[in-house]
């Protein structure tokens, strides 16, 4: 039975107190959440259209030191930021492959593939050597189960990669005036490669009422193994590039 993480919560990703196993040949993390319908007699009076979200899932992967050492193959960095990111070590819509896999890593994703090409594209990535792929911008949230995910190799990475920070962040949430208050049946969680749900952590509630990110938890290796800690560190900013700026 999955877990529901608690903040500060840590567990073995390889066999929870239960004993129960976990098949981590692949970890998936999984964003999902709901279009809110509008609400109120006029609202529906008028068929108001559901209110739509574009909630990203973001990975920054850290050395031994808690940094992100690779910033791509542009690594301009300053006040205005100039790096794109490619090839870099933060994955996310617009870098969706490590870039020591098979040299991908400056793909990104037509927009016009249905989810079932979308994962022939993800499972033909992993066959071919990438260790970590993320699926895509779902800019929705419609439909059942994830909607982003980013789907991880943990022991085909190399050892430089010591710990790894999974984030959801609300595209344009402040612009938008949205946060994650405003949204409902929002989560993420942590998937075996046998589809066995690992652990989730809630991310909607009026305890998240003005936040727009949401720092959800690290992988990290110890004893020769992988561990979980849920952080559940809810921010007001919008833009991951301000969280990344104390990783470096």
């Amino acid at each position: 039975m999955a877990i529901n993480l608690q903040k500060g919560q840590t567990i073995d990703l390889r066999k929870n107190d239960k004993g129960d196993n976990y098949d981590l040949s692949t970890l998936t993390i999984g964003l999902g959440w709901d279009v809110r319908e509008k609400t109120g007699f006029f609202s529906k009076l008028l068929g108001a259209k559901e209110e739509e979200y574009d909630l990203d899932a973001i990975a920054f992967l850290l050395d031994g030191n808690g940094k992100v050492v690779n910033l791509g193959e542009d690594k301009q960095w300053n006040s205005q930021y100039k790096s794109n990111l490619f090839k870099s070590d933060v994955i996310f819509f617009n870098n969706v492959t490590f870039p020591n896999g098979s040299g991908t890593a400056k793909m990104v994703y037509p927009d016009t593939l249905s989810k079932t090409q979308m994962r022939e594209k993800v499972n033909t990535l992993l066959r071919n050597g990438e260790t970590i792929v993320h699926t895509g911008d779902n800019l929705t949230g419609e439909g059942d189960g994830d909607d982003e995910q980013i789907i991880v190799k943990l022991d085909s990475l190399p050892q430089r990669v010591q710990k790894i920070l999974f984030l959801a962040c609300i595209y344009q949430g402040q612009k938008n005036n949205q946060h994650f208050g405003m949204i409902d049946n929002a989560f993420i969680r942590a998937v075996d490669a046998k589809g066995k749900e690992i652990a989730k952590y809630s991310l909607s509630g009026t305890e998240f009422s003005g936040m727009c990110s949401m720092v959800f938890a690290e992988a990290y290796r110890k004893d020769n193994s992988w561990k979980l800690r849920a952080l559940g560190e809810p921010q007001k900013t919008d833009n991951f590039i301000e969280i990344l700026k104390t990783k470096l």
